[in-house]
């Protein structure tokens, strides 16, 4: 369905709740290395509970081997300093959003890459720093599907 993937994602909750994400959605999740934590954590474990077996979860040594196997045809950065709001895109099935680490967001040598496609922005109040990764990623990943029609979902 849909591409989340996680540039160096530093804290294992987050990571363990887009696992839940990934799996109820039909989308699949891509952790690019360095990880701020083990794939066995306990954290992770228990965030993901028993939806962990069924997303679809890769790791990647970096962005390019990303791209290399994956092959997107678009990919959104998700950012707080875009112009653009993740509300003013017509998504199709197979898009992919970049996310950065929780502590600093995503670099702006990746969001200035030729292969992004676009920087979208989730709106908030004035002075308020960021909003929750796994957070972040679930409102773009389920207005991108309900854009598609919430294809593949149950009755």
């Amino acid at each position: 369905m849909f591409d989340i993937v996680f540039y160096t994602p530093e804290i294992p909750p987050n990571t363990g709740n887009a696992m839940r994400l990934a799996a109820v959605t039909g989308s699949r999740l891509h952790l690019i290395e360095p990880l701020g934590f083990d794939m066995e954590d306990a954290k992770l474990r228990r965030a993901g509970m028993d939806y962990r077996d069924r997303a679809v979860v890769e790791v990647h040594p970096d962005l390019d081997a990303w791209r290399a196997e994956v092959e997107p045809a678009r990919v959104f950065a998700l950012t707080v300093d875009a112009d653009r709001q993740y509300t003013d895109v017509e998504y199709r099935t197979g898009d992919a959003f970049l996310f950065g680490p929780e502590s600093v967001g995503l670099p702006d040598s990746v969001q200035q890459t030729d292969w992004i496609t676009d920087r979208l922005r989730i709106p908030m109040v004035p002075h308020v720093r960021s909003i929750n990764l796994s957070n972040a990623a679930a409102i773009v990943v389920y207005e991108a599907w309900r854009q598609t029609g919430f294809a593949g979902a149950s009755a």
